[in-house]
């Protein structure tokens, strides 16, 4: 079975879209995953802040390396996201997953989002079907 770096190594070689978002994984273990990106003036809205995509694309790749580091591959069928603070050119956002429940074909998952000060600016579930397949 491969190793929870190796299973978010696999991810990562295929998505461009966490490419695009300049994601660093700054942990991973099973159940776990921590990233980091730094927003940048392509990611900004017409108020001048971060698009809600941003923060909830970043939850939901922590999400999905979270829930994959199992070894099975899991894809999220219910996501949910709250945004608490606004997020502004520069900021530099970390979202942390932990595992709340793991079942034989669920899963659910909490990230929340911080900015550099540590403020909470975004707090998101996920639940996730658990497959037969393995990594």
């Amino acid at each position: 079975m491969k190793t929870p770096t190796e299973i978010v190594q696999l991810m990562m070689d295929n998505d461009a879209f966490s490419h695009w978002l300049g994601i660093d994984v700054e942990l991973i273990e099973i159940g776990k995953c921590s990233l980091k990106c730094k927003i940048t003036s392509e990611m900004l809205n017409g108020f001048l802040i971060a698009h809600g995509g941003i923060s909830y694309a970043l939850a939901d790749s922590s999400l999905a390396f979270a829930a994959n580091s199992h070894g099975q591959h899991c894809v999220s069928v219910e996501t949910s996201i709250s945004h608490l603070g606004k997020v502004l050119l520069g900021d530099e956002l970390t979202s942390i997953a932990k595992e709340i429940y793991r079942g034989k074909k669920t899963g659910v998952y909490e990230v929340d989002v911080f900015n550099q000060n540590q403020r909470l600016i975004a707090h998101f579930k996920g639940t996730v079907f658990v497959g037969d397949k393995e990594w």
